[in-house]
């Protein structure tokens, strides 16, 4: 099955528990890949990278937030068994039975603060990734998320409530589905006419400028050199704000769309095969950052428009 092994970047994953060290809650969260389901990883206590959050519909790794820990909306639990009064029961065809991972009460919780008000679960998960980007909550409460698991406030009036919810749900959307959101324009340069060949990445690498003050050759983060054929120019400055697990999104990208070489073992690990084995298409990586662009952007707007953290004081 796919796997999210790093933010907006996926890859196979032989998920078995002979193969797997431990796979721990993971075959109620995802019980195979067709499995419907939305995680909100976050980062565990002691990280290094600061906390961050990130949503997936599919096993995330370890390492996708660093320490990460997963909070599913829905849980699979084994099917009934039936029995014909034989020596063995018989598994049930159904199939694993999914519920709610919000329990009753920690819905009746959030609905005790807004008497009248029609909550779901659903609403209440989205509000959570909501609450978990504002910078007021990072702020707040960063020396409590570097030790411990977050904890979710309820906020004052029922219309913050409603606004972090659709904002965690529109964050999801973009989180969620970053490989099929518009292409962000950037000024392609290229050096003559392009086949599909000439999309091949090696490693993406900025260009180089001078720093007005020191003199000194800096990194031009506005231009990323794809390759020796395609350059990328018009990369906005704020794009490089939307920071996950201790880097820029756009950071992972230029990272992770490489060919690397394990040294211990010499595994190649070509990111242009996943573009051309899996996506069917070359351009992947390069089309992938541009879509990373604009997830990047459009998070900080969401992000940005987030109302003020107004907590009541009962928690």
């Amino acid at each position: 099955m796919s796997s999210l092994y790093r933010p907006f970047t996926k890859q196979w994953l032989y998920f078995n528990r002979t193969f797997n060290e431990r796979v721990l809650q993971m075959p109620r969260v995802f019980p195979d890949g067709a499995s419907e389901n939305v995680v909100i990883q976050v980062s565990g206590a002691g990280a290094r990278s600061g906390f961050s959050a990130i949503v997936a519909n599919r096993i995330p790794s370890l390492d996708t937030i660093e320490k990460g820990q997963c909070f599913p909306l829905y849980l699979y639990d084994e099917a009934a068994q039936q029995s014909d009064g034989g020596l063995f029961a018989a598994q049930s065809d159904d199939g694993p039975r999914r519920r709610d991972a919000i329990t009753d009460a920690g819905l009746a919780h959030f609905q005790s603060a807004y008497p009248g008000e029609a909550i779901s679960k659903e609403d209440l998960f989205y509000y959570i990734y909501g609450i978990l980007h504002s910078p007021d909550y990072r702020e707040r409460y960063a020396d409590n998320l570097s030790k411990e698991l977050p904890r979710i406030p309820r906020v004052r009036k029922f219309d913050g409530f409603r606004a972090f919810s659709q904002a965690g749900r529109d964050l999801a959307a973009l989180h969620l589905d970053y490989e099929t959101v518009a292409k962000y324009p950037l000024t392609i340069q290229a050096k003559g006419k392009l086949t599909d060949a000439d999309y091949r990445v090696e490693k993406m690498k900025f260009a180089k400028t001078r720093d007005p003050d020191t003199g000194k050759s800096v990194n031009d983060r506005s231009t990323v050199i794809y390759n020796s054929r395609i350059t990328l120019t018009g990369i906005p400055a704020a794009a490089w704000d939307y920071v996950v697990n201790g880097k820029a999104a756009l950071d992972w990208v230029m990272e992770r769309q490489a060919v690397r070489v394990d040294k211990a073992s010499g595994i190649v690990n070509d990111a242009n095969d996943w573009a051309t084995e899996t996506m069917g298409n070359p351009r992947y990586p390069l089309e992938l950052f541009q879509r990373v662009v604009t997830v990047s952007l459009e998070t900080l707007k969401i992000v940005n428009n987030l109302p003020p953290l107004d907590i009541r004081e009962d928690g």
